[in-house]
């Protein structure tokens, strides 16, 4: 979904405005569908890439959320000390979050025994919370123009969370319901459907109807991973998660370099984004 829905025809910015020097300080990409497809791409990646590590090479959930977490912690650190936006180095850190995500939930699901259920309604509230800080701490929830130190922490942080969070959601839909990944990854786009119905139809905030989509590609992807490499006897294809991984982060670069642009949005210097809430 895209941000910004004017009224009338926008105009256009004329260098060295406001605008246009915000757009510059503003380090993440502009919110398009081509943001989502890459979105997509970059959860299916950490669902299978997590999966690689944790069981493929047999490191067990506990040591890949270790080494997943050591890349996130240098790949965001680049990001946060980055003066603008990188999409290589933005889009790093989601599949970052993303394989993070994959292996804490699954060390959440079943090494500790939460379960599903329960590590989804944990989940749920730990970004609902975030958000909820990030607003108080703040003064508005951003997606579209992150610039300042703070929205920052707090744009990665409600990344993290809710990557984590849909990794949960994913396997309660497909495994606890019995639903399977196939039809799980239906119910999840349909899902999406509904948030991009209410970005166009309603008048609900951007910013929310953006951190409920960005839950939401996670299971999405998370289910298509599974149904990619899971055994045919679990209702997947039986491909490898190793060479899944390598296909859909070439794929995945592919689109990033198609789609790259610097920037991430429009807005007068020191005031919360139009898309902020």
């Amino acid at each position: 979904m895209h941000a910004d829905r004017p009224a009338g025809t926008p105009s256009v910015p004329r260098e060295g405005s406001p605008d246009v020097v915000d757009q510059v300080l503003s380090k993440v990409p502009h919110v398009t569908i081509g943001f989502w497809i890459i979105k997509i791409l970059a959860t299916t990646l950490g669902e299978t890439g997590g999966d690689a590590l944790s069981m493929t090479l047999h490191l067990g959930y506990g040591l890949s959320t270790l080494v997943f977490v050591a890349f996130f912690a240098l790949v965001v650190t680049m990001q946060v000390a980055a003066k603008r936006y990188h999409p290589a180095i933005y889009w790093a850190v989601v599949v970052a979050t993303t394989t993070v995500g994959t292996t804490t939930s699954d060390y959440l699901d079943r090494t500790l025994g939460l379960g599903y259920v329960k590590s989804s309604i944990f989940l749920l509230c730990g970004v609902i919370a975030v958000l909820a800080l990030w607003r108080v701490v703040t003064g508005a929830i951003q997606f579209q123009h992150i610039a300042s130190p703070g929205d920052e922490v707090f744009y990665w942080l409600t990344i993290l969370v809710s990557n984590t969070l849909g990794t949960a959601l994913g396997d309660f839909v497909a495994s606890d319901t019995g639903l399977g990944f196939g039809k799980g990854a239906v119910i999840f786009a349909g899902l999406l459907a509904l948030v991009a119905a209410a970005h166009f139809f309603t008048r609900l905030p951007d910013a929310i109807l953006f951190w409920a989509a960005y839950v939401l590609t996670r299971p999405l992807g998370a289910t298509l991973g599974d149904t990619v490499t899971k055994a045919p006897a679990e209702g997947g294809l039986g491909l490898g998660r190793i060479m899944s991984s390598l296909a859909i982060a070439v794929v995945m670069v592919i689109g990033i370099v198609l789609t790259s642009r610097s920037g991430g949005s429009a807005g007068p210097p020191g005031r919360p984004h139009p898309s902020a809430v």
